[in-house]
């Protein structure tokens, strides 16, 4: 068993878990607190929301047994297998899995304090009307609000996209029709072993490639 680090105990502020944050893929198997659990992901639901909808959720799989039902729904037996980073993903005592309702945000927007802004462009008729899904953006802002609670209560976090088998997920978690998958989270305390990620070596645009104020200006030199 990975024994991990010391919790932390002396708060962060925002900016510090900001700069503070890195996904961890390996996980030691103790489990996480439940009232500290509790308390991180109820934060993550107060994450703003278009309309104030509340169009999103949480499923939460805590312990082994539970957690193995996402992980044999979202990936293969032969990914499992050959993945090296499976092995630490795997112990996270903690899977919570982000859910978006598209149909919700398309009702909220044909209730008549939105209805008569949004009419114009479809906003309450359906949710290819919609030229950004804001249910996804919402499922985001509460996904990075758990991964920044993570990184002050001293857990780790780690996020995993919805790249197939999303029916299969919904079902096994038995997700009511309509909902969509945006990703899940695993959450732990550290093994401190991650394996090093090939992305850490590609270089990043420099600062002044993405930060523009007033207009977007002609490139020039990274700082």
């Amino acid at each position: 068993m990975h024994a991990p680090p010391a919790r932390q105990t002396v708060r962060m502020d925002v900016g510090d878990a900001v700069r503070a944050r890195r996904m961890v893929r390996s996980f030691s198997e103790q489990a996480v607190p439940s009232d500290l659990l509790d308390h991180v992901l109820r934060d993550a639901l107060r994450a703003p929301t278009a309309g104030n909808t509340g169009g999103t959720a949480l499923v939460v799989l805590v312990g082994q047994a539970q957690t193995a039902r996402y992980w044999e729904a979202a990936t293969t037996a032969a990914w499992r297998a050959g993945a090296r980073r499976f092995e630490g993903l795997s112990r996270a005592p903690v899977v919570a899995v982000a859910l978006a309702s598209p149909e919700a945000y398309v009702a909220r927007y044909r209730e008549p304090d939105k209805a008569g802004g949004s009419s114009d462009i479809g906003l309450g008729i359906s949710d290819a009307h919609w030229p950004v899904p804001y249910w996804f953006g919402d499922a985001a802002f509460s996904v990075m609000t758990l991964l920044l609670r993570a990184t002050e209560v001293g857990l780790g976090a780690s996020f995993l996209g919805n790249f197939r088998s999303e029916g299969a997920v919904l079902t096994a978690l038995g997700v009511p029709a309509g909902w969509r998958l945006f990703g899940a989270v695993a959450l732990g305390f550290p093994a401190g072993d991650d394996p090093r990620s090939a992305s850490l070596d590609r270089p990043r645009p420099g600062v002044a490639d993405r930060l523009h104020y007033g207009e977007w200006p002609e490139p020039g030199p990274s700082r």
